[in-house]
């Protein structure tokens, strides 16, 4: 005859046992793995960390992969940056979302600007905060001239080529408006690209005019879905429990750590001792004031 106390103490050990599983992997709730996109999009260095294709491939893979997915949450913020990363990423997300028949949701943080919220286009519904800004569909690039300094400072600038174009645009040359003409022209074709994926994307929830969605500008939240670039005004804890209860499970997807994290793309804090770590010292600080100077674009 079996013991009706073994039998009342069954499902409180299997819980037990259940509660040492990731949350992603248990039984019987609705599971929404949340994936965080933050940071400036691009090369990524000990002093400027950030997006790219080859950091976020991973989490992805695991994100669309994990068992019971109902959804796949991109939580964003980041104000763009490299226009292939961000196209790249993209593209990854739009390929696992149609392999596995996933619906992708994406929820505005602080910024989703250029090349973010290009990353958000590639989800099928936008949440915003009302506060978050939105926009700056466009291209932008610059450098400085120092021509003037080197006459001043007694320095005499010796540069060889090989092609009649090759040193476009040197900030120690004059600057040759030919050379500004072809920067322009090649900043409008990817404009072009941008303006299509966001067509693409958008579709008829557009509701601006071309020459104001595509500007450059940029919005708070609020705007941003009047003009139909973003859905609705929402956090991720609160709309997930309105659309799939309040059982539903929001696991993170970590990016890789630990000693595998080398293998990864990533450089651990010791290589900063190396030689060629201190030799490429300069081009981390340029680097890491510039993606200051993009955050602060936006006032953050």
């Amino acid at each position: 005859m079996s013991d009706p106390t073994a039998q009342q103490a069954a499902p409180g050990t299997l819980e037990k046992l259940l509660g040492w599983l990731p949350e992603r992997w248990r039984p019987g709730k609705v599971v929404v793995p949340v994936v965080r996109l933050s940071g400036v999009i691009g090369a990524v260095t000990p002093l400027r960390p950030g997006l790219s294709l080859a950091g976020t491939a991973k989490m992805l893979d695991r994100a669309f992969a994990t068992r019971g997915a109902k959804a796949v949450a991109l939580v964003i913020n980041s104000p763009g940056g490299s226009p292939v990363q961000s196209r790249q990423i993209y593209l990854r997300i739009r390929q696992l979302a149609l392999e596995k028949k996933l619906p992708v949701l994406a929820f505005v943080e602080d910024v989703a600007a250029s090349g973010g919220y290009m990353l958000a286009c590639a989800a099928d519904e936008i949440y915003v905060d009302p506060s978050s800004i939105v926009g700056s569909i466009g291209v932008v690039g610059g450098t400085f001239g120092f021509p003037e300094l080197l006459k001043k400072i007694g320095v005499e600038r010796r540069l060889y080529t090989a092609g009649e174009h090759k040193a476009q645009l040197d900030p120690f040359l004059p600057e040759d408006p030919d050379d500004v003409a072809r920067v322009k022209a090649l900043q409008r074709e990817i404009h072009a690209l941008f303006i299509s994926l966001v067509k693409d994307s958008r579709g008829a929830k557009l509701k601006g005019a071309e020459d104001v969605l595509f500007s450059g500008e940029y919005w708070a939240g609020g705007t941003s879905v009047t003009l139909g670039l973003t859905d609705g005004i929402g956090d991720l804890r609160s709309a997930l429990r309105a659309r799939y209860g309040d059982k539903v499970r929001m696991p993170v997807i970590a990016p890789p750590s630990g000693m595998l994290s080398g293998l990864f793309g990533r450089r651990s804090a010791s290589t900063l001792g190396s030689f060629d770590a201190v030799a490429d010292l300069p081009d981390q600080l340029i680097s890491a004031l510039e993606t200051r100077a993009i955050w602060a674009k936006y006032g953050f």
